[in-house]
Parts: structure tokens; C-alpha cells; sequence
């Protein structure tokens, strides 16, 4: 009787899951996650499908215990099991849940490939927990609209089937169908926000306001419908200030527009990029810092893993893997590549033009890093000219310069990067061999 509660709620979400090549399951051993999957193992069309994966956090001393118990649940529902261990402590700024989350969705997202779905198990009640979380930290439409029913996740789709189902529900489920499950004992710390609205404050409204739950995620459900409309005005926005070539934003073209609707652009840059959404007080200073700067300054704002600064007419946002220097080494004999930092690697490849094959194989190679009063000849193009000149020419901002190796050969610089090379050493020659560098990030 009780899958009947379930029906109503399942069938839109469920449609995609039977299209589906594989059906993952993210199975804490928790009540909630139980339900779900044996719930999705009694539906023929799914069996064959499921994949229960258990994400051990290392968190918590139980943690084995929680992971055996998981694995002998999915064996008697003859379903498959594979446990992922991932490392959620926390970085610099990140609360303990927000680390634990972002660690369990990467590592579901390394099994959700193409044409497969993630079920997790956030029910009506963690709705309302987390729109009110979202309402008491200021969020806006984006934050108050809580979390999707479905959503495009790595290369397949997370669903939550149970968004629209009460916990009442799932407890009476579990009760009826003789389930056992294991509990966190941090769910009963109320140092953590999500539990104490839990166990303390959420209590307290049901009492005065007993449907809380369904009117608050029909206020959810209307923040979402405006976010819809105002991310499809905000991409309209972007287009018109957006460099497609660099990604970066047009001062000019963003300061014509009114600051709300700046401030708008600026969230939808952050989300093409893929990068976590600035807080407001981060988008003004963003506004008022860096794109209003005077021209010829280089300011530099910071933020979780990115920096943002300009150049000329130009906003870039740059993961701080981008910035940089690097030390000054001897590129061996035999080598074809060389790693100039972290992220950065060096390259010599065959051509038909470019430095001498027999000047390279012949000098002491050299990598540098700029020192200032550097000068280069061109071919085609008379005299010496200073590299900081030719950067400013080429419209290179200052952070790539620092990046930029310098080539030399028996001390003598013969080539920038792969943007110049001098022409002392540049031969345009099918009857040589020839070597052009290749400036990449891994």
C-alpha cells in the first residue's frame, strides 16, 4: 500500500530512468537512501540497471561498519555495489558540509557517463531545510529556488525522486517493508546549521505552520520559474559584453548597462565559466575595483581558486593555476618536452620552418623566465625591439608575460614562448630540419 504514497511523485522522474543505460544510486545506508534503492530494486525495468555506491567520507569512526552494512544490502537486493573513498576535509573558507558535498559529487560524477542517471535520495523535508538555509544566508532567486527535481550532471543526469515525498512517507515505507539502516550520530550535533534547524527550530514551525513543507516548496518551485527567466535574459546580456575568443568580458560594453543589470552579467560569466557563484558583496567590488579601475592599472580581486583582473578593455578570470612564475633551468639534450610549472609544459616538434635543427641539437638550451630589457630581432621587421614593447604591441597581459618562457640557445635569446622567434635563428627552409616550440597547459 505504501508505494502507492510514492506513485504521483515517481512516474515523471522515473521515465527517465527507464531510458536510461545505467541507474546509479548514491547509497549513504541512511533511511532515505535505503527506500530508494530498494524501492527502484522491486521495479523490473531498473534491476538490471543499478548501481548502489556507497562514498566514504573518513570522516566519521563508523565509517567501515556503515560501508559493510551498504555492501551486504545491495548483495541481498541483488543489486551491484562499488564503495568510493574520497578526501572531504575541508579547504580554506569551506564549511566541513560544504567539503563532504563537493567530494561526494565529484566522485559520483566519475560514474554518471553518457546516457546514465544519479538518484540521491533529498526527499520534501530537505527541501525546506535547504531553501531556509538559503533564505537566512541572502540568497537570491538561484539559492531560494532549492534543489532541482532534475539536472544535467557530467555526462548524464542526477534526478531526485523523492523531492515531493514527505519523510513520513519514506519512514513508513522503511517500517513496512522491515528495512534496517544506520544513522549518523552527527545528524544529532547541532553544531552543524542543517541540523539545528532540524532538531531545533524546524519543530517549532511545523507546529504553528504544519504544511510548511508544501508551501514553502511551491515558493521554491516559483523562485525557480523566475530564475528560468531571468538566466535566459541574463545570457542575452552576456553576448552583448562576452569575448568568445578568451573569455572575457568587455569593460566598455558592460558599464553601458545599468548596475543591476551588470551585476547580472557578471553571475551569468561566472556560470558559463563553470567556476562557484561570487558572493554580492564580491560582485561589487568586482564592479567597482577592477572594472572601473583607471585604465593602465592592474587590479587584482581574489577569490575561491580564481582571480579576477583586467586588461586594457578587457575583465579575465583566471584559476590562480594561471598566475605565476617559474625557476630558470637547462633544458637537457634528447628532451621534447619540458615541464615549465604545475601546469605549463614546453614543447620542440619537427617543422619546416622555425630554429635550426642543427643550432638546437648543437647549443646549451636554456629556459628563462623574464628579467627585463630583453630585446628580440624579427624577421621582416628592422632593428631591436624590447619584448615589454612587443608584449604591449600583441595585447599580452601582464600575467601571461610572467608566464612566458624564454628560449636561449648558448645564451643568446633565440626564441619567446612560441609568439617569436629571433630571426639570428629563424630559417624558412623545406631542405632543413627545423624545430618550432610549442607553449601548452596540460
Amino acid at each position: 500500500m505504501s508505494e502507492l504514497l510514492f506513485a504521483d511523485s515517481l512516474n515523471v522522474v522515473f521515465k527517465k530512468c527507464k531510458q536510461a543505460k545505467r541507474v546509479v544510486i548514491g547509497y549513504s545506508g541512511g533511511v532515505d537512501s535505503h527506500v530508494l534503492l530498494h524501492f527502484c530494486a522491486t521495479i523490473p525495468e531498473f534491476k538490471s540497471k543499478l548501481l548502489a555506491v556507497y562514498v566514504h567520507h573518513g570522516l566519521q569512526v563508523e565509517a567501515d561498519t556503515w560501508a559493510v552494512h551498504c555492501k551486504n544490502v545491495a548483495l541481498g537486493l541483488s543489486v551491484e555495489f562499488k564503495m568510493l573513498r574520497v578526501n572531504a576535509l575541508p579547504g580554506q573558507g569551506e564549511s566541513p558540509e560544504e567539503a563532504a558535498r563537493d567530494a561526494r559529487y565529484a566522485a559520483f560524477k566519475t560514474l554518471v557517463n553518457d546516457g546514465d542517471v544519479l538518484l540521491v535520495a533529498q526527499h520534501r523535508e530537505d527541501q525546506l531545510e535547504t531553501v531556509l538555509l538559503q533564505l537566512f544566508r541572502g540568497s537570491g532567486l538561484k539559492g531560494l529556488s532549492g534543489m532541482p527535481e532534475s539536472i544535467a550532471f557530467g555526462k548524464g543526469w542526477l534526478l531526485r525522486p523523492f523531492l515531493t515525498v514527505s519523510k513520513r512517507a519514506i519512514n513508513f515505507y522503511a517500517v513496512e517493508n522491515g528495512l534496517t539502516w544506520v544513522t549518523d550520530p552527527s545528524n544529532y550535533s547541532n553544531d552543524y546549521d542543517r541540523n539545528f534547524l532540524r532538531n531545533e527550530v524546524l519543530p517549532l514551525i511545523k507546529q504553528h505552520w504544519p504544511s510548511c513543507e508544501t508551501t514553502v516548496s511551491r515558493s521554491a518551485k516559483h523562485c525557480a520559474e523566475a530564475q528560468i527567466y531571468l538566466s535566459e535574459q541574463a545570457e542575452k546580456l552576456l553576448c552583448e559584453v562576452f569575448d568568445q575568443v578568451d573569455k572575457t568580458l568587455l569593460i566598455s560594453n558592460l558599464l553601458h548597462l545599468d548596475v543591476f543589470k551588470q551585476e547580472l552579467v557578471i553571475r551569468e560569466w561566472f556560470k558559463y565559466l563553470g567556476y562557484k557563484m561570487p558572493s554580492t558583496d564580491f560582485v561589487k567590488r568586482l564592479r567597482t575595483e577592477v572594472a572601473m579601475a583607471r585604465q593602465g592599472s592592474d587590479p587584482v580581486l581574489a577569490g575561491r581558486g580564481y582571480s579576477v583582473r583586467r586588461y586594457r578593455d578587457k575583465l579575465y578570470c583566471l584559476k590562480n593555476e594561471c598566475l605565476g612564475s617559474f625557476q630558470d633551468f637547462v633544458w637537457l639534450a634528447g628532451e621534447l618536452s619540458v615541464k615549465i610549472s604545475e601546469h605549463y609544459f614546453l614543447d620542440v616538434v619537427p617543422a619546416e620552418s622555425g630554429i635550426s635543427w642543427e643550432k638546437w641539437s648543437g647549443a646549451v638550451v636554456t629556459v628563462r623566465s623574464r628579467k627585463g630589457g630583453e630585446k628580440l630581432c624579427l624577421a621582416n621587421r628592422a632593428g631591436r625591439h624590447n619584448l615589454k614593447d612587443l608584449f604591449q604591441e600583441a595585447g599580452v597581459p601582464s600575467w601571461e608575460r610572467e608566464m612566458t618562457p624564454l628560449v636561449y640557445l648558448d645564451d643568446r635569446l633565440v626564441a619567446v614562448g612560441d609568439r617569436w622567434v629571433s630571426a639570428d635563428f629563424f630559417l624558412v627552409d623545406p631542405g632543413f630540419a627545423c624545430v618550432q616550440l610549442v607553449f601548452r597547459k596540460d
